[in-house]
């Protein structure tokens, strides 16, 4: 309840000015559909990706899910991400579990490890994207004879009270998820199937083609934002870089868990697009437009994804039979 009602808060707060009647006119007047339309397919790929990148992983450790329900289970597991922040990793795992027979446990170790690799990735794109927006940085504050206190005192106190809740809400949230975790700890043979998993990185069939989906995953849904600046004309001259940074900016936002990160997201991208020069009332309509058209495309390919697992045929992993002979059967089989 805590993660709507933070959410809820942040985005009436960024909203509670906003004249609803140039909103709609600037949605249907003044938006490029093509450009915003162009922009879902890189919103599909990255969930097709990681589809793909989970089975590589899965596969090492003696589990063959079918391609097809890996790419429903993640459809899936965005879907019911946002219904309960977060839930959409063990989502995923009961999915193969039922559907394919695969082990839960090694299942949400490989999870794990994907996440391990998506914070590296992501630590990889944030560090370009500060580094090439550095000297823009110091340009501006050299030309305006601005220093870092007088950017500070532009924040109000309320941004400063969504931040600081954001950050705490975050705190209690990893701490939250430890305790969770730490439950497994009681099963000596589920921790180390957990742990396999984990380490099924090092025994992947093709590490290069693994990393590469982990790279096409990033770039996914870098374009997937960056495509939809070109949607209006007041963000169409952001440049590559500024979206990159935007877009890291937002990533790390997300990390809070509100539904598909609602509330945080809108006010870390709002953000910086007023510091690349956009006007306040336009930045908070792009959020909005954007944050409400990809969630929407969230919740059709988890339509999509829940009937196709439901029409297709389950498979159950075959069981070893446990046969124990019978005293009569052991005197006859050895005179």
């Amino acid at each position: 309840m805590l993660p709507f009602l933070l959410g809820l808060s942040i985005l009436w707060w960024m909203y509670r000015g906003t004249d609803w009647t140039d909103f709609f006119q600037c949605v249907t007047n003044e938006m490029h559909w093509s450009w915003m339309l162009l922009s879902l397919p890189f919103g599909i790929l990255p969930q097709m990706a990681r589809a793909w990148r989970w089975k590589m992983s899965l596969e090492p450790l003696g589990e063959k899910p079918r391609r097809s329900t890996c790419v429903d289970a993640i459809f899936l597991s965005y879907a019911a991400s946002l219904v309960i922040p977060r839930v959409g990793e063990v989502t995923r795992c009961g999915t193969l579990k039922k559907c394919d027979g695969v082990s839960f446990t090694k299942s949400l170790g490989t999870v794990v490890t994907e996440r391990l690799v998506d914070s590296l990735f992501m630590l990889l794109f944030t560090g370009i994207a500060f580094v090439s927006q550095l000297p823009l940085f110091l340009l501006f504050l050299d030309k305006t004879g601005t220093n870092l206190e007088g950017i500070l005192s532009r924040f109000t106190g309320t941004g400063y009270l969504v931040t600081a809740l954001c950050v705490v809400t975050a705190l209690v949230a990893a701490c939250v998820l430890m305790r969770r975790y730490a439950l497994f700890r009681k099963g000596k043979n589920m921790l180390h199937e957990v742990c396999e998993g984990i380490m099924s990185l090092r025994n992947v069939s093709n590490l290069p083609l693994y990393l590469f989906y982990s790279l096409l995953i990033w770039v996914g849904y870098f374009l997937h934002f960056y495509i939809a600046f070109f949607s209006f004309d007041f963000t169409s001259n952001i440049g590559l870089w500024a979206a990159l940074l935007s877009f890291c900016v937002g990533t790390f936002a997300v990390l809070v868990p509100t539904p598909n990160g609602a509330g945080p997201w809108h006010f870390a991208v709002k953000t910086m697009l007023v510091i690349y020069g956009v006007a306040e009332p336009k930045a908070i309509l792009f959020v909005l437009v954007v944050h409400t058209i990809q969630t929407a495309l969230v919740v059709l390919l988890g339509v999509f994804g829940w009937i196709r697992l439901n029409l297709r045929p389950k498979v159950q992993k075959p069981q070893r039979a446990n046969f124990t002979p019978t005293t009569h059967e052991t005197l006859t089989t050895n005179p």
